[in-house]
């Protein structure tokens, strides 16, 4: 009977063209950025507008019932919802009627996004949040699309594989994007309410390809191997004490960055070799203590290639500040400061200085040893990644693979090719005839810049596909009058760095 009552709700939000861009239609960008703020005041102002002008819409109806999370009258939801009907909302658990009202009991919004198979858009249920709630979030409550998962979902590599696990779904949007480039996905949660939603959403949305299973971190998958595993766990670093509310889709009940450890020590008995697994993580520095040398030992007898880039880094007061609000606290009231004193006072029994943010790539070698270890700081904006940056990530692999199995003599004799994103810049003191700066900017992937000197700027615009490197070396040597020996033996590693960071493409 589910089956067929998410059929008759796909068709009936078909029919009422809910979408973003209808939505952004009825009450425009200012109330859009609004509602992003948790401010619902001018959307409500628009949407009355409008109803004074052309009458109810089915749109504002569904708009001003499931993402402003308002009541509205019972005629209105009927004919918002003319094929499910306020009954069949209503045994779905979208929905309570009480006379002529109808409330909502779940968020139900659309969803768009561009990936490398395309535009695309689905329709994500989830639990209602503090603005419909007017309170702060219960424990259990199931959290619908937000900035970390669609960090994630853009972070993933989109390659086709056979098999993907997504590592505590949630409201199942990682395992819909990973279906879109796999064969089978297996979706696992701690909640049995998130598991409930998230097969909601995939049969609202018509994906088929995902299996749900409940259980804790990878117990739910033991001696399986998968191509991908995906994960936006619960990493948020929670007091474990009294009185503090543990959410489920963000706390994993373990002290301080334990669970990213945990996750990132299990990964590796559940990759095939050539496999990648890619999550976000917070970590701790301790005082005396790199977070990253934490991190790096986490890493350790994986057997797992890793890639870790912190994008972000609070102190240990941004932090509460910024999970307690989360939960739906607010700021200035005497539960938000037992909760800040709850939070300060765990941090100082580690002794925590401040808390990273980043993303995390590990890969299973398809044979050998590992060849890479990366961890840096990448704390500003990001390139241009229409995409998503997974496409860039995986490109970055593919180069950094390469190079890395090829000596500086076959590296001489590949013809490489600027990537298309690639400019340079030249600053000059005013008047000057040689440049004081060459910088290397690009465009897409993180925005790397990279400074250069006259031979490394020279060989970047002579790798159009046509001169090998050594030849193109050997050119800038003569034309500087250098040694080519010193000059190839300078600028081979610069090569390979650029080559790993998506600067240089190698031949196809």
């Amino acid at each position: 009977m589910t089956s067929e009552l998410v059929h008759r709700l796909r068709s009936d939000l078909d029919s009422a063209r809910f979408t973003v861009t209808t939505l952004t239609g009825l009450w425009g960008d200012e109330a859009d950025a609004a509602l992003h703020r948790n401010e619902r005041v001018p959307a409500l102002r628009a949407l009355a507008r409008r109803r004074a002008e052309t009458g109810v819409e089915a749109s504002a109806t569904l708009a001003r019932l499931f993402i402003l999370g308002l009541g509205v009258d019972r005629d209105d939801a009927a004919a918002a919802l003319p094929t499910l009907g306020v009954a069949g909302a209503t045994e779905l658990g979208l929905v309570t009627a009480d006379g002529a009202e109808v409330r909502p009991l779940l968020d139900l919004r659309p969803y768009s996004f561009v990936d490398a198979a395309g535009a695309g858009s689905w329709w994500i249920v989830s639990d209602l949040g503090e603005l419909a709630l007017g309170r702060p979030l219960g424990e259990e409550h199931v959290l619908g699309v937000g900035g970390a998962s669609m960090t994630l979902s853009g972070l993933m590599m989109q390659t086709p594989v056979g098999s993907v696990l997504d590592l505590g779904t949630g409201c199942g949007i990682q395992a819909m994007h990973a279906a879109r480039h796999s064969v089978s996905v297996v979706a696992t949660d701690i909640s049995e309410r998130a598991l409930a939603l998230a097969r909601i959403n995939a049969e609202l949305n018509g994906i088929n390809n995902i299996e749900f299973r409940h259980g804790d971190l990878f117990e739910p998958v033991r001696g399986e191997r998968f191509d991908q595993i995906v994960s936006n766990p619960p990493f948020v670093i929670t007091p474990r004490s009294d009185g503090v509310p543990s959410y489920e889709y963000r706390d994993g009940g373990m002290e301080g960055d334990a669970l990213v450890e945990a996750v990132i020590r299990g990964a590796a008995a559940h990759l095939h070799p050539g496999g990648v697994a890619q999550l976000l993580g917070n970590w701790e520095y301790r005082v005396g203590q790199d977070a990253f040398r934490r991190v790096g030992g986490w890493v350790d007898g994986t057997g797992l290639d890793a890639w870790v880039i912190e994008r972000d880094v609070q102190d240990p007061a941004q932090y509460a500040e910024t999970w307690i609000r989360d939960g739906g606290t607010r700021s200035g009231t005497p539960e938000f400061e037992r909760l800040y004193t709850a939070w300060l006072d765990d941090f100082a029994a580690r002794r925590v200085t401040s808390v990273g943010f980043g993303y995390i790539t590990l890969r299973m070698p398809l044979d050998g040893s590992p060849t890479l270890r990366r961890l840096e700081r990448l704390h500003g904006a990001l390139g241009s990644n229409e995409t998503g940056l997974g496409v860039h990530l995986a490109a970055a692999l593919a180069g950094h693979d390469w190079q890395a199995v090829r000596s500086d003599e076959e590296l001489g004799l590949a013809q490489l090719i600027a990537a298309p994103d690639v400019t340079e810049e030249r600053h000059y003191w005013p008047g000057a005839e040689h440049p004081t700066a060459l910088m290397l900017r690009q465009g897409g992937g993180f925005g790397r810049t990279v400074r250069m000197d006259t031979g490394l700027s020279a060989l970047v615009g002579a790798s159009d596909g046509d001169l090998s490197v050594a030849a193109v070396v050997a050119a800038i040597a003569q034309l500087l009058d250098a040694d080519y020996l010193e000059l190839r033996e300078e600028l081979l590693p610069r090569v390979r760095a650029l080559v790993s960071d998506g600067f240089l493409l190698p031949p196809e």
